[in-house]
């Protein structure tokens, strides 16, 4: 395959989803890698990752500069046997990888039992740190919190931010606090503030539209892609919602019907994508040495 050719999917999901929605290559690759290589302890061939992303309409040339690009990022490991090179994830990619999965795949989408705690989280830093800022703001924002304003953020829960700040240097610029509003502060108005709901409504509201289509019990034509793309869609909806209490969320939120949709989805796709993904797959041993240099794919 070529980087100029038209990859066109057999898997009429596939075909409809991928022109609709811009998938990131490397949310593709970390959906994979989650669902078929972590838990095997297996590195996989650069050619069966490129076979998989070409079926979902990402070209040879964009799999092999991503796979390249998550290995410099300590994402990825990769090891050569003969002419072929495998790729597994590193022990920080593992982490990674295991975080979007549980997100995809464990826990409700709203928060139903809320404790009333908030944690609040203020932070100053030089002003020339503008990549550590954006650092640290992404790391909250995975965490669920939102900004009140600029340099205070609160989520309506526990939260660990030992665990958020963790293989960062910011913690020294970071003071974290378990708190309640109080006085003129009115909990609904603070969410009002700190998160912009309809947005997020909108993408469930989409991720609904577009696979409404396909939730039947017919075979899918390529089970693998379709799984793919499913929990990649999925990941991308779901990646930055703060997960709020359900008390605080319109009563026809459709974060709720979005959610069993894509559960119901991909348990009818799971059996059929994990026995031919075991067929496909070029795999040798995980516990293979490591490299001691990024190389290219």
């Amino acid at each position: 395959m070529t980087t100029n050719e038209l990859v066109v999917a057999a898997d009429p999901a596939v075909a409809q989803v991928t022109a609709a929605v811009v998938l990131r290559p490397q949310s593709v690759l970390l959906t994979f890698f989650g669902d078929y290589v972590l838990d095997g302890d297996v590195l996989v061939s650069a050619g069966s990752v490129v076979d998989v992303l070409g079926r979902v309409g990402i070209g040879e040339h964009a799999a092999r500069a991503t796979l390249t690009r998550m290995v410099h990022r300590d994402l990825l490991r990769r090891e050569v046997r003969g002419r072929r090179a495998y790729f597994g994830p590193t022990e920080h990619g593992r982490r990674i990888i295991l975080d979007g999965r549980n997100r995809v795949q464990d826990g409700d989408i709203v928060t139903r039992q809320w404790d009333g705690t908030w944690t609040v989280v203020g932070f100053s830093m030089p002003e020339s740190w503008q990549r550590e800022r954006h650092d640290l703001r992404s790391r909250l924002q995975w965490a669920g919190f939102g900004m009140v304003q600029a340099g205070l953020w609160v989520a309506p829960r526990r939260v660990d931010l030992a665990a958020v700040l963790e293989d960062s240097q910011l913690g020294e610029y970071v003071h974290a606090f378990e708190a309640a509003p109080t006085g003129p502060t009115e909990p609904v108005r603070l969410i009002a503030e700190a998160y912009d709901l309809p947005p997020l409504a909108a993408r469930y509201i989409d991720f609904a539209a577009r696979w409404t289509p396909f939730d039947g019990d017919a075979p899918a034509a390529d089970p693998v892609s379709r799984r793919v793309v499913l929990t990649t869609d999925w990941l991308q909806t779901v990646r930055d919602d703060p997960r709020l209490p359900l008390e605080f969320l319109p009563a026809d939120w459709p974060a709720m019907h979005a959610e069993v949709l894509f559960r119901r989805i991909n348990a009818r796709l799971r059996r059929a994508a994990e026995r031919e993904m075991r067929q496909r797959l070029d795999v040798i041993p995980g516990a293979a040495p490591e490299s001691s240099a990024p190389q290219d794919a």
